[in-house]
């Protein structure tokens, strides 16, 4: 036995296999548009990024800037890939690294100052040593050197309570 559909039907038939079609077309094209693309993240990123350079954390921190560079890399190559996500989550571990490795450049860069100064003021003392033995007058031959002793104070009486001192031309009570 043969059916032998109206052509209304057949027609009704494409619709519906039609409108099925693009409902699944739109709702596919609306689940790739439900996550906006990261702009706002990539650029915070970025602009860590180019903060940890700048603080010179190629020197002071190099692991952890290449940690963030790669980072960065994968999220643009994810934005590229329209993987809005994924790229938004790269993004963010690349804006820490970058403050990770900012942070250790600038101490870093701190402790290398701290290690200048350090040796700046051994070399002085060093300097001011030998400028104050050159200072002293030479032992004449027929003299022993001995250690210099500094006579005592003749007043050893302590300072009054309280912080408070008498002027220095006050002698005896004038």
């Amino acid at each position: 036995m043969v059916h032998i559909l109206p052509p209304k039907a057949l027609s009704r038939g494409r619709r519906l296999l039609g409108l099925a079609s693009l409902a699944l077309a739109i709702a596919t094209l609306a689940g790739c548009a439900s996550v906006p693309p990261p702009d706002g993240a990539m650029n915070q990123a970025l602009a860590q990024l180019q903060a940890a350079r700048d603080a010179g954390a190629a020197d002071y921190a190099p692991v952890d800037l290449d940690y963030a560079q790669a980072k960065f890399r994968q999220a643009q190559a994810a934005m590229a890939s329209r993987k809005y996500e994924e790229a938004a989550l790269l993004a963010d571990e690349s804006r820490a690294d970058s403050e990770l490795a900012r942070a250790k450049a600038r101490l870093g860069a701190a402790r290398a100052q701290n290690t200048a100064k350090s040796k700046e003021n051994s070399k002085m003392r060093v300097d001011m040593i030998d400028n104050h033995a050159n200072d002293t007058v030479p032992i004449p031959n027929n003299v022993q050197e001995s250690e210099t002793v500094l006579p005592e104070p003749v007043d050893n009486t302590p300072p009054p309570a309280g912080g408070e001192t008498l002027p220095l031309n006050n002698q005896g009570g004038q």
